[in-house]
């Protein structure tokens, strides 16, 4: 069992507040979204490929053990590498383009 609460991983999660980013992953653009709740229990995330199907869909609980990673139906190794190989996307260096507080 790994222990995500010193990873990577769970560092650069923590690191996205919650809202919807656009970002690059694999040289494509995704709409990334991210939700804390349960008084920061759980965290859900959900990035859709913008122009085509993929997906990345995961639920993160950090406070659970050494943190509990749940995809939804698909291999935890490509929910890792995506949250910790996306990069935001720019605007000439003044700020993020896509950044939306959820309600």
């Amino acid at each position: 069992m790994n222990n995500f609460n010193t990873t990577f991983f769970h560092e650069r999660l923590l690191s996205f507040e919650d809202g919807a980013y656009d970002v690059l992953f694999n040289n494509k653009r995704y709409l990334f979204r991210k939700e804390t709740l349960l008084n920061g229990r759980l965290i859900k995330v959900y990035a859709e490929e913008l122009g085509d199907t993929n997906f990345i869909s995961l639920n993160y609980y950090p406070q659970t053990a050494n943190g509990l990673l749940k995809p939804c139906e698909m291999p935890d190794e490509k929910v890792i590498e995506f949250i910790t190989n996306c990069r935001l996307v720019y605007d000439s260096d003044v700020s993020i383009i896509c950044k939306i507080a959820l309600s």
